[in-house]
């Protein structure tokens, strides 16, 4: 999905800062509770991690940058609860409102409507019958594609040609898990990619590796 949380290699978000080692894990002690409130939730509304990742990115502007990274988790949490109707809309704003002394009545509780989906296994690593279709050292080119869906196909990388350092073990597809359809495994690549090649001549010399699954990519002359 090409939305706000694409936001790789575009223009005007000011200078990029080295991370600090000494950063804690969870800066303010709600943020803990974020982390543990997604995991919880996931598990109840039958989601997966590609699905709450969709869920996040089709955050609005505000919702996804006003709030902070575990802001915008908590946002995304409220939003995949009322998508599958274990919470009402409107049922946190009623809780807060009282909460704070007003008096709200919270609508009632919904049927809740949980994807029917299920993986047929732990973890993202499958096997598939067929061999790589491309091997290490080929050049490669990323398929220049839009989805309204969830994609790991960062925009920035789309129809620019790279090289394929690894070939990955195969792994289900995050654009068909996201949507509850499939798994759809295939094998993923890390594939190298020169700077001046996605951002211009005039870009600062160095490389940017990317693992892509085996449908992003076609063969490069």
């Amino acid at each position: 999905m090409d939305g706000i949380a694409d936001m790789g290699g575009t223009d005007g978000w000011g200078r990029a800062h080295p991370p600090d080692p000494n950063e804690p894990v969870f800066a303010e002690h709600w943020q803990g509770r974020v982390f543990a409130l997604v995991l919880l939730s996931m598990d109840v509304a039958h989601y997966n991690v590609h699905a709450f990742r969709h869920e996040i990115e089709r955050l609005g502007r505000s919702a996804y940058l006003g709030e902070g990274y575990f802001g915008r988790w908590l946002n995304a949490v409220e939003s995949m609860l009322t998508e599958t109707a274990i919470l009402a809309p409107g049922a946190i704003d009623a809780r807060v409102t009282n909460m704070q002394g007003g008096r709200v009545e919270e609508p009632p509780i919904p049927e809740p409507r949980r994807p029917d989906f299920a993986p047929t296994a732990e973890g993202s690593l499958r096997s598939v019958d067929n061999p790589p279709a491309f091997s290490v050292g080929d050049r490669v080119r990323a398929r220049n594609i839009s989805t309204s869906g969830h994609t790991r196909l960062p925009r920035y990388f789309r129809g620019h040609t790279g090289v394929i350092e690894v070939v990955q073990p195969a792994a289900v597809l995050p654009d068909t898990m996201a949507q509850f359809e499939n798994e759809n495994p295939q094998y993923t690549y890390s594939v190298r990619f020169d700077s001046r090649e996605l951002w211009g001549p005039d870009t600062e010399p160095f490389t940017v590796t990317g693992d892509l699954y085996e449908s992003y990519l076609e063969k490069s002359a």
